[in-house]
């Protein structure tokens, strides 16, 4: 398939009538919006800002990016793009792994789902096809069952399964697809607008359509030119270099811990003190590494497969411990059994849950059990066996539960004390505190989607993985420090080229890779403008669905309690003047694209 002609193969799949058509993407969104990310948003917005994000109504679009199925390096993503159940926000999610090329290599460029199967169904691509299949026999299963049970029905070899869990079924707010056992569209609850459509699975075969380019000697030297930064030796922010291939993103707990920055105890606490250290990734390699496997076209090599060697879960074989769970089902909820952490996350990935969410679910649960807000036995603080007991309950929404399985925010709210859910427009925080990293602050209060480390990963500036000077604890600046990161993020995405790239690429190189893939010259300032437009779309979609002046908060901990613990000991997160910076940058109003902005940027 022509890189250029990216777009041309998307299937729009109805479930109830049980058909499907191809539908190129109309050339003028793909030019505007790129693809993946981009692209998916103006398929949600062209459906409707007001629809149901828990109907049939909602559409599902699986998306791959212009470089998805080639050589770029860094490529082995896609994108789920809908309304989300969780925060009534659009929302884009990517999976890394092998489903994205296998996609392309089977004939297409996208997934569009609307309407709602009558019963169990999944889903099966293949030679530029694509067919209806009864569900019934792995709804209900989880995850690893299901994907073992299709891979084995259609061949095994070379095929991806992405899938929905009991927790998707039993539409969980925080439902998450997985791909190839552990590989998530985590965040944003599309699990569960699966569950509404009664869409259990994707099945790809994969085939023999491989990316192809106008001009191969071009896209051969930009190849090596990006391969050459990513493995830059004597650069110590690459990802190769940099820590990543060692430890995985894991490694810098240690990091954030000393400078004040990881959340503990619900984020009572900004240090989890020497205790951080049993839930490193230094720790994780040393005691229950096991391998080292990567995503397609990747040098990288982030993913660390773990064994759990001792304690009730021995045995237990998967991948992996990443930072963001580690930290919100680690020192969030107090605990530092990093083998029931590997449990808690397997768990996820059979069930089908956002494990960012589901740390802070367990955390605002525990704190409400401390001060006496639960009635019954509730749960404490860093009892490991009991969170394993309790995240069962909430996928299958039994006992309280049922009350969790909506997410931190409505969870808390429920308990009658929504101030102890650490959330943003409904969706739970990641693993920076922002007291500790204020430009991460900034980052979850402006996110399109809810708290969020990706939209704009300042975290690189402030942790100094990138050659950009940014003190974590100094405001100023952060408005358009952060601004630069969302637009650049929301490209990359739309590619769809995996966070890490940008440790070591930026815009001048997104253009030379796009330029060669489209075969006409690209610029960095195209690529700016570009990632501006889809950051500012997704920001005019949610200002049609009721988000507006005072949407872009951050919850009260983080702007009054000072930090009790490491180098942001005593700071509070100064939003206020970090918005009006940022308003200021984007040319809004009180978090609202005005008509003049929208004109500049061709929106919609």
């Amino acid at each position: 398939m022509r890189l250029d002609r990216f777009g041309e193969t998307i299937a729009h799949v109805d479930l109830a009538a049980r058909t499907w058509k191809m539908k190129p993407a109309p050339e003028e969104w793909v030019r505007k919006y790129v693809g993946a990310r981009g692209l998916g948003v103006r398929y949600v917005l062209e459906n409707g800002a007001g629809v149901d994000p828990l109907s049939p109504e909602n559409v599902l679009c699986f998306l791959n990016g212009p470089l998805s199925g080639s050589e770029a390096n860094m490529s082995g993503r896609w994108a789920c793009v809908t309304k989300s159940p969780l925060t009534g926000t659009v929302t884009d999610s990517h999976q890394g792994g092998w489903t994205a090329a296998r996609l392309r290599w089977a004939g297409f460029d996208g997934l569009i789902f609307e309407g709602a199967a009558q019963t169990p169904t999944y889903v099966l691509v293949q030679d530029g096809q694509l067919s209806f299949h009864d569900a019934s026999d792995v709804w209900g299963l989880g995850i690893h069952e299901t994907v073992r049970i299709l891979k084995e029905r259609h061949g095994g070899k070379d095929v991806s399964v992405n899938a929905i869990g009991p927790a998707g079924e039993k539409l969980s707010r925080f439902a998450a697809w997985v791909n190839e056992d552990d590989r998530a569209f985590g965040r944003g609850g599309t699990g569960a607008v699966g569950g509404v459509k009664k869409l259990k699975a994707i099945v790809i075969v994969a085939g023999h359509r491989k990316s192809e380019v106008s001009d191969p000697e071009a896209w051969k030297q930009v190849r090596r030119e990006t391969l050459d930064m990513i493995r830059d030796e004597a650069n110590i922010t690459s990802p190769k270099k940099g820590g990543l291939s060692v430890y995985g993103t894991n490694v810098i707990t240690n990091i954030t811990n000393r400078i004040g920055a990881l959340g503990t105890r619900n984020s009572q606490s900004t240090s989890f003190g020497e205790r951080a250290e049993a839930i490193s990734g230094e720790t994780v390699v040393e005691t229950i590494l096991t391998g080292n496997p990567t995503c397609h076209a990747c040098p990288v090599a982030c993913k660390k497969e773990v064994e759990v060697k001792d304690g009730p879960w021995k045995g237990l074989k998967m991948e992996s411990v990443e930072y963001e769970p580690a930290w919100s089902l680690g020192s969030n909820c107090e605990n530092d059994d990093l083998g029931s952490i590997a449990k808690l996350i397997d768990q996820c990935n059979d069930l089908g849950l956002d494990p960012i969410e589901l740390g802070n679910v367990l955390s605002a649960y525990m704190e409400a059990t401390e001060r006496g807000w639960v009635k019954g036995e509730g749960l404490a603080w860093g009892d490991a066996e009991g969170m394993v007991r309790m995240t069962d309950a909430l996928a299958l929404r039994e006992g309280d539960g049922d009350l969790l399985a909506e997410g931190a925010a409505r969870a808390a709210a429920g308990l009658g004390h929504p101030e102890i859910a650490m959330a943003v427009k409904g969706q739970a925080v990641p693993a920076y505190d922002p007291r500790g990293m204020k430009g991460m602050g900034l980052g979850y209060a402006t996110s399109n989607r809810g708290a969020c480390h990706l939209r704009g990963y300042v975290a690189a500036a402030e942790l100094g993985v990138v050659p950009i000077e940014a003190d974590p604890l100094e405001w100023k600046g952060k408005g358009a420090l952060l601004k630069t990161f969302q637009d650049l993020h929301a490209f990359g995405d739309s590619m769809d080229l995996c966070k890490f790239s940008a440790f070591a690429e930026g815009a001048d190189e997104y253009a030379k890779q796009y330029a060669v893939a489209l075969g006409r010259a690209v610029s960095a300032d195209e690529v700016m403008l570009a990632g501006e437009r889809v950051y500012n779309l997704e920001r005019y979609y949610n200002n049609l669905a009721g988000f507006g002046s005072g949407s872009d908060t951050l919850p009260d901990r983080f702007l009054e309690e000072p930090s009790d613990a490491g180098g942001s000991k005593g700071h509070v997160c100064e939003l206020g003047p970090m918005l009006d910076e940022y308003y200021a940058e984007r040319g809004w109003e009180e978090g609202v694209v005005p008509e003049a902005k929208l004109a500049q940027l061709q929106i919609p």
